[in-house]
């Protein structure tokens, strides 16, 4: 099982989000701008408003790695780490699951599930998208 998540006054949003198998982001009060990693100030107007967005959990493959070490036992090896486009128009980091190495292709659909955590929480991970967006 993975390790517990970290939460902070500012992640908080994302983190009880996806302990309910839910994805957000954060929304500007200020200017509207969608952004991740969750922080308290907006980086384009400096508003400190702002709401947690549902976002569709849907996307593209931009880039990933695969990863052999260092080995933590949490995770089973290789880990495949990903950077996703997602159709909201933001990026985020998480890691690839249910697919082969092989069959990875940059741009390739991918949608969000949820990995349990030590604890009570989850993880936002990224398969294969199973129908078509």
């Amino acid at each position: 099982m993975r390790p517990s998540t970290v939460v902070t006054d500012d992640s908080a949003i994302f983190w009880d989000a996806a302990a309910e198998g839910r994805l957000v982001a954060q929304r500007c009060g200020g200017c509207g701008v969608l952004r991740h990693p969750p922080r308290p100030m907006c980086p384009h107007c400096q508003s400190l408003d702002y709401k947690a967005e549902q976002l569709s959990g849907r996307g593209a493959l931009y880039s990933y790695a695969l990863l052999h070490h260092p080995r933590n036992p949490a995770f089973d090896y290789p880990v495949l780490a990903a950077l996703v486009d997602l159709d909201e128009g933001i990026r985020l980091v998480s890691n690839l699951v249910d697919v082969a190495p092989g069959d990875i292709r940059i741009g390739m659909r991918l949608e969000v599930a949820f990995e349990p955590t030590a604890g009570d929480g989850s993880v936002p991970v990224f398969r294969p998208a199973r129908s078509a967006s």
